[in-house]
């Protein structure tokens, strides 16, 4: 027979168990998780788009140069 896992949640340093909480902490504790999922979701996007800008600064650069260079 298997045995059931009980999910823990480590706050502030203590661990509990998922029948210790309350439904409300419950959905808290998923409102929490989601949000974090969301927040390194963010976290990817912004750094994709920092890396693009980069980039498109640095082609801007690149073509400015260019422009200079051909006029002298």
């Amino acid at each position: 027979m298997a045995e059931k896992q009980t999910k823990t949640v480590s706050i502030n340093g203590t661990e509990y168990t998922e029948d210790q909480l309350t439904d409300q902490q419950r959905v808290m504790i998923n409102h929490v998780a989601d949000l974090d999922r969301k927040i390194g979701s963010a976290q990817f996007n912004l750094d994709q788009l920092s890396v693009g800008r980069q980039k498109f600064v640095e082609l801007l650069a690149a073509s400015l140069e260019q422009s200079k260079e051909a006029a002298e």
